[in-house]
């Protein structure tokens, strides 16, 4: 209503004035002055802004508002991998455990004329080698086995001396005996049996851990674990899968 009222008094006030036409002609000016400032006033936006985006359309490096083409073509950093470094670390002196053990007292009689080869020129031995006594080399762990069911008849660690031969430093000779190396400490595990008890089946076993300590291993930990007799004796094959509840 408002704008009516304003409209009306605009035409009033030119009657009033006597010039009608001028006054007509005037407001028509008036009127086509403000629209050429708000046209001119628009154009420069419009082209202000069509700046604008051409700018930040070049400074992402694509090609307008609308990136579709490839990625720029600034270097990419690249970075090439460094050599590996030469190991330091001096391979493992190989021993002939059969040689070791023949000569040397600390083996039984029996075990040293029992130790024959099962097939060709293949002992029942195994060695391993690592670090338990700190000595200048690496230690080594035989295991004896029969050649029939490879079953360990002894274990025993030998620790390099300062003139490179190798001393005895710990022996044990009974029925189903293994020496292993785990993180620095000598691992033995023996199997138990008792009357009636196959070989391939014992009642149990003892699993020992020794530790070098004032030039010696000592007995650091031990487990005994005893065998379930009632598994391992039938000719069953395996049982079927049950069906599950509510099928």
């Amino acid at each position: 209503m408002r704008g009516l009222t304003a409209s009306g008094d605009s035409d009033n006030g030119g009657d009033h004035d006597g010039t009608g036409d001028g006054g007509g002609r005037g407001a028509t000016g008036s009127r086509g002055r403000v629209l050429t400032g708000w046209t001119a006033s628009t154009t420069t936006l419009v082209g202000l802004a069509a700046f604008a985006l051409l700018a930040v359309g070049c400074s992402t490096g694509g090609t307008g508002t609308r990136d579709e083409g490839p990625a720029g073509t600034q270097a990419v950093a690249q970075v090439t991998p460094s050599a590996d470094p030469t190991s330091t670390a001096k391979p493992t002196p190989r021993i002939d455990p059969v040689a070791l053990l023949k000569r040397d007292p600390k083996v039984s009689e029996r075990v040293r004329t029992d130790l024959e080869p099962c097939s060709g020129s293949e002992y029942p031995v195994d060695t391993s080698y690592g670090t338990m006594t700190a000595g200048p080399s690496a230690d080594v762990v035989v295991n004896v086995m029969t050649c029939g069911d490879s079953v360990g008849v002894g274990t025993y660690v030998y620790r390099q001396r300062g003139n490179g031969t190798y001393e005895n430093v710990f022996a044990i000779e009974q029925p189903a005996v293994y020496g292993t190396i785990d993180r620095g400490d000598l691992v033995v595990t023996a199997q138990v049996y008792e009357k009636k008890d196959s070989v391939a089946y014992p009642s149990g076993e003892e699993v020992i851990t020794y530790r070098w300590a004032n030039n010696r291993f000592s007995e650091h930990d031990r487990v005994h674990n005893d065998f379930n007799r009632a598994v391992g004796n039938g000719e069953a094959g395996l049982p079927e899968s049950a069906e599950p509840a509510g099928n």
